[in-house]
């Protein structure tokens, strides 16, 4: 049979420049179903106007300070009391509006950084094997990282200092025209132009520096968390110094990387100093020849400079500001392409829960493979009746663990059908299918958490938490409670990073606890006991066939002794179903199952053998 494969060369996610960006974005910030979080945006906008307000007034009370002060004959002491007072409570007025501001907006930003982080993670587990398998996971968690990080602080810059400042740029305009006239104004608004041309100017150079320093941090990252997650193999191989060499290379790239970004900084940081000194050189000699003409007062000085200053602090920022909002948009564009990355296997419109009344499990003619040059199952139909004992052999690479993926629906056949008690499991919901599935990996990797909660983790989240007995009749069915009772802390036993600090046989135990709590019809064994040595798997064994009663089973084994008593054993050979038949049937064919049969028999007796 042949099967054209499906095309799994998922659409490229848009390209999201920075107002794309920011229109995705602002449904998180202004929440449709949250009229509280609203209020606080628009109360914290007025404050901003208000702060704004009071610091364009404190230069004019202290114009009138120094007028006062600077009149011929006796000043009125009072009256530049006055404008004294009000200086510096305008200055504490500021102040507190913009610390109020920050109180009332803080839940804003909180809220919005974790919905948004909540929707990524969840589109993450929507997303298929394919994709996870081909993404490291050090590069997706940095990713989801820089993107809830950069929102607070870009929400902040964007509300609390781009708009103000542009809020003050055009205040200052007309207060510079009604004041001093048009060549300051002119002067002010050429100088600012300037200014944010070179700063953005340099930023986009900056930019493509630091883009290509996130790449290769990420990259020295990805390295540490794969040689952590492999330490035992490092161990075991002796390749300490192989990887921290591979580690030093990736860091030692990443460090170059960041030394040109920080050394660019100086230069942006110059640039503006020279743009805004010169300003402040323009205004201040032209205040100056025009008090010496006797059109501007020694406060209009003071004026001038006072504003130039306060106008100088959101600028001189302008560039970090700038720099911060432009990586924020790309890592929130990184964020927003992993929402959007297509999902491969997806329910259809409208899909029906799965029913089961007879658990038969059925494969029509499925045609299958991982790469579309490299076909792994050519037309495979078998079926196990509701209650069968079934066991897949094979050699290796025959196909049998990717029966296993396509019954879970980790990907769909290229052609044929998988039926579960005569429904199409493409034609149903996959949560109802999974939860209808119960399997007992070859290796069971558990939570960091308690050994209680990685047997409870197996209740389906639609029925609820499993309680307490729950937990102990499901440990006492996979032949584990004795061993807890034995521990100190019981079920609150710390279990350890995938699981490490129990033994493989202990590690099974808690697997089929695990999908004993679950308690589906469907049972699927994936080389369940391969990794055991011979005493721990004959008792696994043992309760794997007392869990096994009353259920459909299909067993993936590599070991054809541990599936003798099969109900029918089938035999895979280049993903095509070689041979079928109970284990004394297959010996008498003298087919292939008899040839492995002999051959781990062979393989058997040499070893006692060797042991004797």
């Amino acid at each position: 049979m042949t099967a054209m494969p499906p095309d799994h060369t998922p659409p490229v996610p848009p390209d999201y420049d920075g107002w794309a960006t920011l229109k995705r974005f602002l449904p998180y910030l202004w929440p449709k179903d949250r009229a509280d979080l609203r209020m606080r945006i628009v109360a914290a906008m007025l404050l901003v106007l208000l702060a704004k307000a009071v610091v364009l007034a404190t230069p004019l009370a202290m114009k009138r300070v120094v007028d006062t002060m600077a009149a011929q004959g006796d000043p009125a002491m009072w009256v530049a009391m006055t404008f004294v007072i009000a200086f510096v409570a305008g200055r504490l007025l500021g102040g507190l509006f913009d610390n109020v501001r920050n109180i009332v907006f803080e839940r804003v930003g909180q809220e919005a950084t974790r919905v948004l982080a909540e929707d990524t993670f969840s589109r993450l587990h929507q997303l298929s094997l394919r994709f996870h398998l081909s993404r490291r996971t050090g590069e997706v968690t940095k990713t989801i990282e820089r993107g809830t990080k950069s929102i607070d602080s870009m929400l902040y810059f964007l509300l609390f200092n781009v708009a103000p400042t542009i809020v003050e740029l055009v205040a200052v305009g007309i207060i510079f025209y009604l004041m001093f006239g048009v060549p300051l104004v002119v002067a002010t608004a050429i100088t600012v132009v300037v200014y944010i041309a070179a700063t953005r100017w340099i930023t986009e150079w900056r930019t493509h520096l630091r883009k290509k320093m996130n790449d290769l941090d990420g990259n020295a990252l990805a390295r540490a968390v794969d040689s952590l997650l492999n330490y035992e193999t490092v161990k075991f191989f002796g390749a300490e110094v192989r990887e921290r060499e591979r580690y030093g290379q990736a860091a030692g790239d990443y460090a170059k990387a960041a030394i040109k970004s920080e050394n660019s900084l100086g230069v942006l940081n110059i640039v503006q100093a020279l743009i805004m000194n010169a300003l402040m050189l323009f205004a201040l000699a032209f205040s100056v020849w025009q008090w010496s003409k006797g059109v501007l007062s020694v406060g209009d000085l003071v004026a001038v400079q006072t504003y130039l200053t306060q106008l100088f602090r959101p600028l001189d920022m302008l560039g970090f500001v700038y720099r911060t909002i432009r990586q924020g948009l790309i890592d929130m564009a990184a964020m927003f392409k992993l929402i959007d990355t297509e999902v491969e296997v997806a329910d259809a419109p409208g899909a029906p829960a799965l029913v089961i009344r007879r658990p038969t499990v059925t494969f029509e003619d499925v045609v299958f493979g991982y790469e579309p040059d490299r076909t792994i199952l050519h037309g495979l139909s078998f079926e196990v009746p509701a209650g069968g004992q079934y066991a897949i052999v094979g050699p290796s690479g025959a196909g049998k663990s990717t029966i296993a993926r396509l019954l879970f629906r980790f990907y769909d056949p290229w052609a044929g059908r998988i039926c579960i008690d005569g429904q199409d499991i493409a034609g149903v919901t996959q949560d109802s299918l999974r939860a209808a599935i119960g399997i007992v990996p070859q290796d069971s990797v558990l939570f960091n958490d308690t050994i209680g909660y990685n047997i409870a983790y197996g209740r389906p989240h639609g029925l609820g938490p499993a309680t307490s007995e729950d937990i102990e009749r499901a440990a006492r069915g996979a032949a584990i409670l004795p061993f807890i009772a034995s521990l100190p802390q019981g079920f609150e036993t710390e279990v350890g990073e995938r699981g490490l600090k129990l033994s493989g046989g202990e590690k099974q135990r808690v697997a089929i606890a695990r999908t004993l709590v679950k308690d589906p019809p469907i049972l699927l064994l994936d080389e369940a006991t391969s990794a055991l040595d011979s005493r721990t798997e004959q008792d696994i064994l043992a309760t794997l066939h007392r869990v096994s009663e009353h259920r459909t089973s299909l067993s993936i084994a590599h070991r054809l002794s541990t599936v003798a008593d099969a109900d029918r054993i089938l035999v895979l050979d280049g993903g095509r179903l070689a041979e079928s038949g109970r284990h004394g049937e297959l010996l008498r064919r003298g087919g292939l199952y008899a040839e492995m049969w002999a051959r781990q028999q062979s393989e058997s007796e040499d070893l006692g053998e060797a042991a004797e």
